[in-house]
């Protein structure tokens, strides 16, 4: 199975900006989790980001916020930006601090849509290019936990404590969809486009005597039954789980509210700053050491797990905070 998303780092290095970059298989189209100096993502990977979402509004989690929408700047794009109480002003003192006077000749239509995320509520307010980033509408409605729901993907969030707050996050794919391309080929059928409304269809639960368009290798077109297309030549299997939390204490507060946002990940990004060894430094300021992230990722049941966001301090001396996280979560 050729799994949907591809996360890696936004980082070169575990030493760099927080920041993990999710792209999607036969999509020019990407999720951001932090907008810190994403040293690792060239300007092609950053211009197919579509949502951002940011943990808090520290430097090293949002200096790379104007980076990414002056790329956006002049293309027809909607990007969509996630972050905790505060985010809007945060945003809104960000776009303030540039003249905007000749956007109104763009002949693009670049619209922003940021989110302030609470415990209770969530405000969204959208801002469009061509009127100097002025807000154009603004919106409120309860915080059920979901920031971003597709038919195929959610995107939840959690609210943590970082001495201010700070929202850890999981990408959730509802079910893949694997198209098995020898048994299409049996059915004479072509690879193209209308592989993907098959897929939207059985994402959305259409009725399985649905009729596709689909290409056939000689040219033609065949109308076929949703259901006949599935049961030949598709594999339906559990979809990947994507968790990632930066920026917190070990408290139990945080921890059970990690260990229900990532559990049962496939892949759990999650922050090491500190060895164990100066856990007291890492109480002093509000971040995880090796052998707690490595714990929290096997207590939540995750599958796999990758330790980021590790102090300067340790220059060199990274293997060891690997091998400290590893052995937490293989119980030792």
């Amino acid at each position: 199975m050729r799994p949907t998303f591809h996360p890696r780092l936004a980082g070169q290095t575990p030493f760099d900006d927080p920041g993990v970059f999710v792209g999607f298989i036969f999509e020019k189209r990407a999720l951001l989790f932090d907008l810190g100096h994403a040293t690792a993502l060239s300007s092609r990977d950053l211009v197919k980001v579509s949502h951002a979402f940011v943990s808090h509004t520290h430097m090293d989690h949002f200096i790379g916020f104007d980076h990414l929408v002056r790329l956006l700047l002049g293309r027809n794009k909607h990007l969509f930006v996630y972050g905790p109480p505060g985010f809007l002003k945060n945003v809104e003192g960000h776009l303030s601090g540039y003249t905007w006077n000749l956007v109104e000749n763009y002949g693009s239509r670049f619209l922003l849509t940021a989110a302030e995320v609470g415990t209770d509520e969530v405000i969204t307010r959208t801002y469009a290019c061509g009127k100097a980033f002025a807000p154009v509408e603004e919106a409120r409605e309860p915080f059920s936990g979901i920031l971003f729901s597709e038919p195929s993907l959610t995107v939840s969030a959690t609210v943590l404590d970082h001495k201010t707050p700070c929202l850890g996050f999981a990408l959730s794919e509802r079910f893949h969809v694997n198209v098995l391309k020898d048994r299409l080929a049996e059915m004479g059928l072509a690879i193209g486009p209308w592989l993907a409304r098959m897929k939207e269809a059985l994402w959305t639960g259409a009725p399985l005597d649905s009729l596709l368009d689909a290409p056939a290798v000689d040219g033609s077109i065949r109308r076929l039954p949703l259901g006949e297309v599935r049961e030949k030549a598709v594999r339906i299997s559990p979809g990947q789980k994507i968790a990632y939390v930066t920026d917190v204490v070990a408290s139990p507060e945080n921890e059970a509210r990690i260990l229900d946002l990532a559990a049962n990940a496939d892949h759990l990004f999650i922050e090491a700053a500190f060895l164990h060894e100066d856990l007291a430094e890492a109480r002093k300021k509000h971040h995880l050491t090796a052998r707690q992230a490595g714990d929290l990722a096997r207590r939540a049941g995750a599958r796999d797990f990758t330790v980021f966001h590790i102090s300067p301090r340790y220059a060199g001396r990274e293997n060891e905070l690997h091998a400290e996280a590893l052995r937490a979560f293989s119980g030792e």
